[in-house]
């Protein structure tokens, strides 16, 4: 009996927990994403965590991170709010003093990001207010005070009341948070604004791809990623929603004439389309973490040199509009490579979660000194005077991509067939492009690859090999690339912190009877 009321109390505190986020949810519908407690605490946890935690999750999860960290999150609340319904008395309610607590820092977290109002407290105020009223009813109706009380709340009637007001309560919460959710989402969503924006024409286009770049009787991936497919990795547990037409750049710090730009300002600068191939810093050896698009933009060169840039300033500090920051060398604007103010990616506006309205994409760096989405601000700087983001998280400052190659085909542990068959994969070198691909098979000679066609410097180059499969059993394949500098990749295999892996990557396989 005395288990079965504890069990109860656990259950009344986590439903006391949902109908709290769930009023929050349908209260915060108004006030858009930016006042969901919830995700802020998420926000918040990611902030806090330390860099190797984060390389991690992103390596194991990579795009699934944000949904792990939402779960654990939702585990954590219920964790806690169970904790709260068992410390909870009609004399001493200290499972409610818990969810003020918590509602004190959801309403800290909210208040800690960027562009955040005092009004977008008022969710986390109500919700905190009816999970206490919630509880505090529960605990005067439901859960037994005094000895005689208990053989009463032990019948099966009363056990039966019991659990029709707790799932009740909890079917509540869930069901006004999805609500709540999805509305907000619906009201807020940048969609149909992206849908009404038109991507202009750019004025220089880029040279067309041709077929040869994609090696034949290979199954690789596409030489240009299609946009669904492209790879997400940011710190955005909800992805800011954004209007061209509200969408400001502010240009400032160390310039001659500080700016701030609307899509219409934009207008005075030259709309041109690059093929770009982009790198997450994340990425291990072999990993997936990279995609090549087409991008249409404004030259980053264009806007600074419109503003003046000092000559002593040798950083360019952006900001998104959900505060996440980069810093990107002066140089890698002005070295002659088409760093851009991206708008669209293949033929279209920018994906709402790759950054629309507009984001950074400059050639040969890393994402997470260069690739800024949903950018709103650029301040001209020093790397002696700012930190950015991740680079405060013990990430390098300067991170140009390293010369790496991958094997896409055959798959871990696949098993081929004995006779001819055609192997491949992809290698990377932006800013500096792949001269050469060696694979060797097992502990045999390198043999040069057979390349696809060299579109640019700044994109990805695919290969492949055919080979005659003879000995059954296991066996290994490795893969080398070669730069234009003559720099072939370094087999010492080193993780990505502090400024990306190394190493080649090698892929165990079977030979069976054809």
């Amino acid at each position: 009996m005395a288990a079965a009321t504890s069990n109860s109390r656990m259950v009344g505190g986590v439903a006391a927990a949902a109908v709290a986020l769930g009023v929050a949810q349908l209260v915060g519908i108004p006030f858009g994403g930016q006042a969901d407690a919830r995700t802020a605490v998420g926000a918040a946890v990611v902030d806090l965590t330390p860099a190797p935690i984060s390389e991690l999750i992103i390596a194991t999860l990579g795009s699934l991170d944000k949904l792990f960290l939402a779960l654990v999150v939702l585990v954590v609340i219920a964790t806690i709010a169970a904790l709260a319904g068992t410390l909870e008395t009609r004399r001493r309610p200290i499972g409610s003093v818990v969810i003020v607590a918590a509602g004190i820092l959801g309403c800290a977290a909210v208040l800690s990001r960027a562009g955040a109002a005092a009004t977008d407290v008022v969710p986390t105020v109500v919700g905190t207010a009816c999970g206490v009223l919630v509880l505090r009813v529960l605990v005067h109706r439901l859960w037994p005070g005094r000895a005689e009380d208990e053989a009463r709340q032990d019948n099966p009637d009363a056990v039966k009341r019991r659990s029709l007001v707790l799932f009740g309560l909890l079917g509540f919460g869930v069901v006004s948070g999805i609500a709540g959710t999805v509305l907000t989402r619906l009201l807020h969503s940048a969609d149909a604004d992206r849908d009404t924006f038109t991507l202009a024409g750019p004025r220089s286009k880029a040279p067309p791809i041709p077929p040869d770049v994609q090696p034949n009787d290979v199954a690789l991936p596409n030489f240009v990623t299609a946009s669904n497919d492209f790879y997400r990795v940011d710190t955005a547990l909800i992805v800011p929603q954004l209007s061209h037409r509200d969408w400001r750049l502010r240009v400032h710090g160390m310039v001659d004439r500080e700016a701030t730009y609307s899509f219409d300002d934009l207008a005075g600068f030259e709309l041109i389309e690059r093929v770009v191939t982009l790198t997450c810093v994340s990425n291990p050896v072999g990993g997936e973490l990279i995609s090549n698009g087409v991008w249409t933009g404004y030259r980053l060169a264009d806007l600074l040199a419109a503003a003046g840039v000092h000559a002593d300033a040798d950083m360019m500090l952006s900001t998104s509009s959900d505060g996440f920051t980069a810093g990107t060398p002066v140089q890698a604007l002005t070295d002659g490579r088409d760093a851009l103010l991206a708008v669209g990616l293949n033929g279209e506006p920018l994906p709402t979660a790759h950054g629309y309205p507009a984001r950074l994409i400059v050639p040969g760096l890393y994402g997470y000194v260069s690739a800024t989405k949903w950018v709103v601000d650029l301040e001209l700087t020093r790397f002696d005077r700012a930190r950015a983001y991740w680079t405060r998280r013990g990430w390098a400052e300067r991170a140009p991509i390293k010369t790496q190659s991958r094997v896409d085909v055959p798959r871990a542990g696949q098993d081929v067939p004995a006779g001819p068959v055609v192997f491949g994969g992809v290698a990377w070198a932006q800013n500096r492009g792949v001269r050469a691909v060696e694979v060797r098979i097992d502990d045999g000679v390198w043999q040069p690859a057979e390349l696809g066609a060299s579109y640019s410097n700044e994109t990805w180059r695919l290969w492949s090999l055919p080979w005659q499969a003879k000995s059954p059993g296991a066996h290994t394949i490795t893969v080398r690339a070669t730069d234009n500098d003559g720099v072939t990749q370094t087999s010492d295999q080193v993780g990505t912190v502090p400024d990306g892996a190394t190493g080649w990557h090698s892929v165990d396989f079977n030979v069976v009877p054809g």
